[in-house]
């Protein structure tokens, strides 16, 4: 048996392995939304009783079932689509055709990711369209118009491609220059990225879609700055951001360290919200900080990446990871192909301990939030938000535990009436 022999059958053989671990993570999400569904049948639970009346939860189901069947369809034929892919060898037969117009490993990747790109947001736009015109609006939460939609569609593809494409030359390059090592330079560029992205995120990026400008002057910023000087934390910018251009739905984030730190408000939050309960949502948001949460997911996420980028280095030059895809030309970005749908795994159990470790950071922060604000004004503030958005108040464990990266409602609120 010779060793080109031995590499086709390996090949095949991961051809085989990636279709399994597909079809997989489809059946486990098939089965967990099942019977996530299934809990839309059980009672509201008394201390909830407040949340919903029968007519509101009905509908909170309804609109829980029609966003679950969409999901359904979309996830079925992109999954069929790509296992199809796989087992005729369609992306090394577009490598090919892109290594007969050029053979700059750069622009092969590039025009490769182009291709697959435009597929599959022409794949995918019919979903987004009925998701926000149909059921979003059936339902009241959605204000976008067309000409928004398309603006940020536009946007969202020129900022990903700018973004998306400038690392993966950099990380072309790097392996280029130093095949074995590249890894760790690559580390480090993808460290410096996150972190100017923590920092200059809100600042630089969300004004391309949103408008933000200063909370206005009155009670609420005087509560807020109170709550900022009794919690030890230096708070100078606290924005409003015209979430209400696009959804009735409400949200609030703690953005940035250190000197470009802030906070930013949904002005949907300050139409559903009492002023104590902004107040208390943002004295959790504040407790994620003190509690350095912030930072143990910037540390966590930072040591994930190197582990990750070091296996790719391992397997990244093996001839079986291009030939799985059906190349016999060995392209940096087909071995990258490969290696992410090989390590999904790994990137399932990761996500579930990231998400473990979430829903402990989210009971510390409520914790938090309830040494300088009464409880009842949390509880009351996210009781509406989940009202508000026809939330699933009785999700399954199995599915909170893969899913989930906050406690549920219920357990929020027993925790906080301990």
């Amino acid at each position: 048996m010779t060793i080109a022999y031995f590499c086709t059958m390996t090949a095949t053989w991961l051809t085989y392995v990636m279709v399994l671990l597909i079809w997989g993570d489809y059946l486990l999400d098939r089965v967990l939304e099942q019977w996530n569904a299934k809990r839309w049948l059980l009672p509201i639970p008394e201390s909830l009783k407040d949340l919903y009346d029968e007519a509101a939860y009905v509908k909170a189901r309804q609109y829980s079932e029609e966003k679950r069947q969409l999901s359904r369809i979309s996830t079925i034929i992109s999954t069929a689509l790509i296992i199809g892919a796989l087992l005729y060898g369609l992306p090394g037969k577009l490598q090919m055709e892109i290594a007969a117009y050029t053979d700059q490993p750069i622009a092969q990747a590039l025009l490769f990711f182009g291709v697959v790109g435009i597929i599959g947001f022409v794949l995918g736009l019919p979903f987004s369209i009925y998701s926000t015109f149909v059921i979003e609006e059936k339902y009241g939460f959605n204000k976008m118009t067309p000409q928004l939609f398309i603006s940020d569609s536009i946007k969202g593809i020129l900022i990903s491609s700018i973004i998306g494409g400038g690392l993966l030359s950099a990380i072309i390059l790097f392996f280029t220059w130093q095949p074995s090592s590249f890894w760790m330079y690559a580390w480090i560029l993808f460290t410096a990225f996150s972190m100017f992205m923590a920092m200059f995120y809100t600042s630089w990026i969300v004004p391309m879609f949103n408008q933000l400008k200063p909370l206005e002057d009155g009670s609420l910023r005087d509560k807020l700055m109170s709550l900022a000087d009794k919690a030890g934390f230096e708070l100078k910018n606290v924005s409003v951001i015209d979430g209400s251009k696009r959804s009735t739905k409400a949200n609030a984030y703690f953005s940035g360290f250190g000197p470009k730190k802030s906070i930013v408000l949904f002005d949907t939050l300050l139409n559903q919200l009492t002023e104590d309960e902004v107040v208390a949502v943002m004295a959790h948001e504040i407790g994620h900080y003190k509690r350095k949460h912030i930072t143990q997911g910037l540390v966590i996420g930072t040591l994930q990446t190197g582990l990750m980028l070091f296996l790719l280095s391992l397997c990244i030059q093996l001839p079986a990871f291009h030939q799985a895809l059906g190349s016999q030309l060995a392209a940096f970005h087909l071995g990258l192909i490969a290696f992410s749908l090989l390590y999904s795994p790994f990137g399932t159990i990761s996500g579930i301990a990231m998400n473990m470790l979430s829903r402990k950071n989210e009971y510390e922060a409520d914790a938090f939030a309830a040494q300088y604000c009464p409880a009842e004004d949390l509880i009351s503030g996210l009781k509406k938000l989940h009202r508000d958005t026809l939330s699933n108040i009785n999700p399954h464990p199995a599915y909170v535990f893969i899913h989930y990266s906050h406690p549920t409602l219920l357990q929020r609120i027993e925790h906080l009436n301990k």
